[in-house]
């Protein structure tokens, strides 16, 4: 494991996720993210997927071995100081990390709960979500369910900001240090609404909302911004707060591209973080 102390060196940040042949969201828009925050990334692929701006097309799992191989790989070598999830895709791939999760070796993990593409396409086994609950919850520093799958896991219709605090409540229970629940979702406000719920206190974030059909990937890389400050040292408020205003940026900053012919990408590099 790397721990050198030189100052030069960027800080290090891991995300174990699918790989969109797109380049909108998952690895990519990961990387890409940890790059605009001047955060160095490395990855563990869980799945290929044939992607583009219109749906998913198909996608192929990579074994849970080979999953587990990259980690360690990483993890070997490399001091990493923020960890993330994306498309785990299976149970076994969702047991995979909840093992490392559990040995502490995947430092500030945050779950991103990834169900479905923005296509609505499935990225998840059903039998995967459980294992969400049951085996990795209990080991994320945070997990950042969007409204949609928040109220597929706790069962339970989300209409308004007020139900985002109830859900993020019924969250906590399932183990998690954090919650944030995204309501980008919500229709009738004219403001983006996430809620973070530590178990104590419940800070909620408001953004304007930027009206643009390039909005794949935005879950991926909130979740990536949030790592790359964490793995910055900031604090988790401060985490969300930077990183829903640099989603906000990126996607004001491709609101008139016209990539593709469906939900196209964000721009992240819009708004480049300055400091490490």
């Amino acid at each position: 494991m790397d721990t050198t102390s030189n100052h030069r060196n960027p800080p290090v940040a891991l995300t174990i996720a699918g790989s969109d042949s797109g380049g909108g969201a998952g690895i990519q828009a990961d990387l890409k993210t940890f790059a605009a925050h001047h955060v160095f990334g490395t990855c563990a692929i869980t799945a290929v997927t044939a992607q583009n701006t219109v749906g998913v097309q198909d996608y192929k799992v990579v074994d849970p071995d080979l999953v587990d191989a990259q980690i360690r790989s990483v993890l070997s070598d490399f001091w990493i100081r923020g960890s993330k999830t994306g498309m785990l895709a299976t149970r076994e791939i969702v047991r995979v990390v909840s093992n490392l999760a559990k040995d502490r070796t995947l430092h500030k993990l945050v779950v991103d709960p990834v169900m479905v593409a923005a296509s609505g396409d499935p990225l998840i086994d059903s039998d995967a979500i459980e294992a969400y609950i049951d085996l990795l919850f209990p080991h994320a520093y945070l997990i950042t369910p969007n409204a949609p799958e928040a109220s597929k896991l706790v069962g339970l219709k989300i209409s308004d900001a007020a139900d985002l605090v109830t859900v993020a409540k019924e969250l906590k229970q399932m183990g998690p240090a954090n919650v944030l629940v995204k309501g980008g979702h919500l229709e009738g406000d004219p403001d983006a609404i996430d809620v973070l719920y530590d178990g104590d206190q419940v800070i909620t974030f408001r953004a304007a909302r930027i009206e643009s059909k390039n909005t794949h990937g935005t879950g991926c890389t909130l979740s990536a911004s949030i790592t790359a400050n964490l793995a910055r040292g900031v604090t988790l408020t401060e985490a969300v707060r930077e990183a829903k205003a640099y989603v906000t940026s990126a996607i004001a900053g491709s609101k008139s591209w016209a990539l593709g012919h469906g939900f196209g990408p964000l721009d992240h590099f819009n708004s480049v973080v300055h400091h490490y």
